[in-house]
């Protein structure tokens, strides 16, 4: 059995003890209270700032829970009520259509996807959650790309790679399908990312109306695509589950 990493077990105690009790403590509350020598504690505890987990206080020198902390804890909080609250649409969607519906969030310059609803056949598919897609490719990653100025940042400084022949890597190119993007107010990717595949996706906001999803669906080109063109009934869909998870997060009417 693998041994466990001490200092992080450490560590982890930390911020237990800051997250109950008093709001601040100081070093040799903190080092008696974990048996820990007072400068051990504080390597620790300086780690934990520079990470922006734990907080100094100026005046007192004790120490409190950071705000990255919290970030973190925002983030994970957000992304299981997104979830939650995606849970029905998406299986509506995925009825209506026929295809399979994808949720997905930004994550490490990319594409998370954090629920899969299968395509209502008898085919075999494989569960992706858990699975990540580029940004500038995709159409779950130009609608975030487009309405999230920290994707389209990281899509920006991330090596856009060309998936097939029609897959857009230029900076201004790709500036434009964001621009369609938010003048139409979904994406699509007809072959950008896998031959022969189509999706449509469309942007999620919250009761702040901050971008925080996006959701689609993914099929073979002949379903998605009449006459080269998508299926008007495919993308009125589409943005119809996304508007109601919206409105199911507090955003009330787009």
């Amino acid at each position: 059995m693998a041994r466990n990493i001490q200092s992080l077990e450490r560590a982890a105690a930390m911020l237990r003890l800051l997250a109950g009790g008093e709001r601040r403590l100081g070093l040799s509350d903190i080092a008696s209270s974990l048996g820990l020598a007072k400068g051990t504690a504080h390597g620790i505890l300086r780690t934990l700032q520079q990470e922006g987990f734990v907080e100094q206080d100026d005046a007192s020198g004790r120490y409190q829970l950071g705000a990255e902390l919290l970030r973190l804890g925002t983030t994970y909080l957000d992304v299981h009520e997104l979830r939650a609250r995606a849970l029905v649409w998406t299986d509506d969607l995925a009825r209506s259509s026929g295809e399979s519906v994808h949720l997905g969030v930004l994550h490490q310059q990319g594409v998370l996807i954090v629920h899969h609803v299968f395509r209502p056949d008898d085919s075999r598919q494989v569960l992706e959650i858990g699975a990540m897609q580029p940004l500038h490719s995709t159409a779950l990653g130009k609608v975030l790309s487009a309405y999230d100025p920290v994707a389209h940042s990281e899509a920006l400084e991330a090596d856009r790679t060309a998936y097939t022949d029609r897959t857009v890597c230029e900076p201004d190119g790709f500036e434009h399908i964001l621009d369609i993007t938010r003048a139409r107010g979904y994406a699509a990717d007809v072959e950008e990312t896998w031959d022969g595949i189509a999706s449509i996706a469309a942007p999620i906001h919250d009761r702040r109306r901050m971008p925080v999803g996006a959701v689609g669906i993914t099929g073979a080109v002949e379903r998605l695509c009449r006459d080269g063109e998508l299926r008007p009934e495919l993308v009125a869909a589409v943005r119809d589950c996304a508007r109601a998870v919206s409105r199911d997060l507090g955003a009330g009417r787009f």
